[in-house]
């Protein structure tokens, strides 16, 4: 975990650096990606959605592309 999470941990306040990358406005979780998934472990399509505000099934479009482009990447190195 980073600087910023453990603070807000150590703090039990929710993060309000709303232009780092792992904030998500869940305030369960403190506002942190970082923290979600050292509490909770992997999350699921539904959790991931739920902290988003997002469907189930644009979670799982935006997961297929990223596969997608992880193999092309991979299928272009030698």
């Amino acid at each position: 975990m980073n600087e910023c999470a453990k603070i807000c941990v150590r703090r039990k306040e929710c993060c309000k650096k709303s232009e780092c990358r792992m904030w998500v406005d869940y305030s369960d979780d403190l506002n942190c990606t970082l923290i979600s998934v050292n509490a909770h472990g992997k999350l699921t399509l539904s959790e991931v959605a739920k902290r988003l505000r997002l469907s189930i099934v644009r979670i799982k479009q935006i997961q297929d592309k990223a596969i997608q482009k992880l193999q092309k990447k991979s299928s272009l190195k030698f």
